[in-house]
């Protein structure tokens, strides 16, 4: 894919970015550096390697799920700024 300037402008409009001149032009370049770099990693022959969604080996590092002791509710009511027939008062913030 060739980048040019006119997808670097598009690119910093849609993001709200304001860029100079030169820095458009050092996008160019870097942007191009990567996508050549990625072409290189294209042409690897990844036909006997296994697809991974990790490169470690990740087992359940969930904790038991037992049964405890609660906070009590009336020292959570005294916490709270606000407390009504058993719950937390916020403000509204949808309409």
């Amino acid at each position: 894919m060739s980048i040019d300037i006119s997808i670097v402008e598009r690119t910093a409009e849609l993001s709200r970015l304001h860029l100079d001149e030169d820095e458009k032009k050092q996008f160019v370049s870097q942007i191009s550096d990567i996508l050549e770099y990625v072409e290189k990693i294209n042409t690897l022959d990844t036909s006997k390697v296994e697809p991974t969604d990790h490169i470690i080996d990740n087992v359940n590092v969930f904790r038991d799920d037992e049964i405890g002791t609660s906070l009590n509710h009336d020292d959570i009511k005294h916490n709270a700024p606000q407390f009504d027939r058993g719950h937390f008062v916020v403000p509204k913030i949808i309409e």
